[in-house]
């Protein structure tokens, strides 16, 4: 019992020590990584559009 009620003390202390995110920098992650899926999407539909016009003019 002595060794749960240590880990729990513990965890609480580490827990005390973590700086967590404001809600301005958890907005600029999100539109960040939004706007970067967006783009490589974006380009991978180009260069799937691309290959699939010149494998159809080969053909």
């Amino acid at each position: 019992m002595d060794k749960l009620l240590s880990y729990i003390k513990l965890s609480r202390a580490e827990l005390s020590k973590v700086i967590f995110p404001t809600k301005e920098q958890i907005r600029t992650a999100f539109i960040a990584v939004v706007s970067v899926v967006v783009v490589v999407s974006l380009f991978l539909a180009l260069v799937d559009l691309l290959m699939s016009f010149s494998i159809s003019k080969l053909a």
